[in-house]
């Protein structure tokens, strides 16, 4: 049997296992850009659940692991770290209501896993992690009188013989030489908690921040409260939905709205968000309860927090109080993901309210999207990711935020700009989402970046340091001068989609000089097009230039 105590710390164990071993699959990245590395973002995620663990001393698996997953789906980064999340939701659902796990309900928990995460992937690729924490959960299905130690270590061993498989089922890791990146890190989490519930050995972590060391950072939920506050109580929480719950979300809504104000009460199938302003934050646990059991349980005395920031003494930093949440106020509102002073300001000129500090080699969590999405006054937010590796961790927004949210899919800042600008005031919620994807897909995007590693990409081999140049996220050339990669992949897509307007951004390791050459270059071989040329300041890319 597995009580709480025991995977709690096998969650610790795994955490530091692929802390660990963050560089080692940040390596088997089999593109040589610079990345938001798997690695990084799975370690990342899973170490934001061991914060919320060891702050908290819960006793049952049940609470445990809903913590756990809880944290984990707001600490996501990156597609690997949203799936990774989206598998530890499913093994807690499988958990709900025990305090100790035997061989079938863990079995069936891991079962619950893979179909959680599968069921959030649109397109599910086999060879990826995918793949691995499925072969790990079809080998326990009939697992007959094995103890739960046992099960772990039957998924334990069948992951990893689905790992060694990867290269089959995808060409590309073939070619590289190398399994899948989100899968080796899974077999080192599920290594780390095999060593903790099966040896009684919690692997320690080697950097001197260890997993789960950091406090938790405050948020406060007021800004800028008045001196005249009706109700003093902010209570924010989660709730794991139970099926013969004695309350449902609408009663508890109507109930909450007799005692407070600002109540919001966000529901999925699994989890149920609110927030409300009350004097009886008692009353309010109570009658959440009976819902079902709460997490993330979050009280504020928005009265002392008044005081306190008229005295100057407001216990968050200045940052944090940037992303305090609002009331809405407007209808609609934006919040886009970028990097570089020069798209960070652009974004701001065309309507967009609040700015996710990120890119390529700084996925942002769904909590930090989540933050900016509830500091925007509006009753409806527009989220522009401006990356494919953040699309789905700005996805997780949508279950979790007090207001509605909207994913625009825009995989290039290039797209997110154009999404914005196609955007109509007057238009519904559906009409402009549907408007601002067809306008991003039209935005075809060439980018100029250097080869991080040394590596092979459509059969041309590649030095570290070289030039790259890439076509709408993919890797078509190589070259030694940066101008004249630039030059290369914009052409093709110009004479490609016929485009009749470039847009170069050139990045913060790019001098102005560079790019009037490459809009002298384009304009020389395309007299009949505009050409313009922007700061963008963006790290990583020398240049980033739209064709449309």
């Amino acid at each position: 049997m597995i009580n709480g105590e025991m995977f709690k710390n096998a969650l610790i164990s795994g955490a530091n296992n692929i802390v660990n071993h963050k560089k080692d699959v940040d390596a088997l990245n089999v593109f040589p850009v610079p990345d938001g590395d798997t690695g990084t973002n799975m370690s990342m995620t899973i170490t934001a659940s061991v914060r919320e663990l060891q702050v908290n001393d819960d006793k049952s698996i049940s609470e445990v692991s809903s913590r756990a997953a809880a944290a984990l789906l707001r600490g996501a980064r990156g597609n690997s770290g949203v799936i990774l999340s989206l598998i530890f939701r499913g093994i807690s659902n499988g958990l709900k209501g025990i305090d100790e796990a035997d061989g079938k309900t863990l079995a069936k928990a891991l079962k619950m896993g893979t179909e959680s995460a599968y069921k959030a992937v649109m397109k599910p690729t086999e060879g990826t992690i995918l793949t691995v924490i499925r072969k790990a959960s079809e080998a326990v299905e009939n697992t007959g009188e094995q103890s739960a130690e046992e099960v772990l270590e039957t998924a334990y061993e069948a992951a990893c013989e689905a790992l060694s498989q990867t290269p089959e089922m995808l060409p590309v890791l073939k070619q590289a030489g190398v399994v899948d990146a989100g899968g080796q890190g899974l077999v080192y989490i599920l290594e780390g908690m095999l060593s903790a519930v099966n040896k009684g050995e919690i692997i320690k972590s080697n950097e001197a921040q260890t997993a789960g060391s950091q406090k938790p950072q405050g948020k406060s939920a007021v800004a800028n409260a008045s001196g005249d506050i009706k109700f003093g109580y902010c209570s924010e929480f989660l709730i794991n939905r139970e099926k013969n719950a004695k309350s449902n979300a609408k009663t508890l809504k109507a109930y909450l709205e007799s005692i407070g104000d600002c109540v919001v009460v966000v529901e999925d199938d699994d989890i149920i968000k609110v927030h409300v302003h009350s004097n009886e934050p008692g009353n309010v646990i109570q009658a959440a309860l009976k819902c079902g059991a709460l997490t993330n349980i979050k009280i504020d005395n928005m009265r002392f927090q008044h005081q306190n920031a008229e005295l100057g003494v407001e216990e968050n930093r200045a940052q944090d109080a940037a992303v305090q949440r609002v009331e809405p106020e407007k209808e609609y509102g934006f919040v886009a993901v970028a990097a570089g002073e020069g798209f960070v300001e652009l974004f701001k000129e065309i309507g967009v309210d609040n700015i996710v500090m990120g890119g390529q080699t700084m996925n942002p969590s769904t909590d930090d999207i989540l933050h900016a999405v509830e500091a925007t006054a509006a009753k409806h937010v527009f989220v522009l990711p401006n990356n494919k590796n953040i699309i789905m961790a700005a996805e997780q927004c949508i279950n979790l935020a007090d207001r509605g949210v909207s994913v625009v899919p825009t995989k290039t800042l290039t797209q997110g700009i154009t999404a914005v600008l196609n955007f109509c005031e007057t238009d519904s919620v559906e009409k402009n989402l549907m408007n601002m994807k067809k306008a991003a897909e039209g935005v075809h995007t060439a980018q100029v970046t250097f080869a991080a590693r040394d590596s092979e990409s459509f059969g041309q081999k590649i030095l570290k340091g070289q030039t790259l140049g890439m076509e709408d996220g993919n890797i078509t050339l190589v070259d030694d001068d940066v101008v004249t990669a630039a030059y290369r992949v914009t052409r093709r897509l110009v004479k490609k989609f016929n485009g009749s307007l470039v847009t170069i951004y050139y990045g913060k390791d790019t001098s102005e000089i560079m790019a009037n050459l490459l809009c002298e270059k384009l304009s020389q071989r395309f007299p009949d097009i505009e050409v313009n040329v922007i700061s963008g300041g963006q790290p990583v890319y020398y240049f980033i230039v739209s064709v449309e």
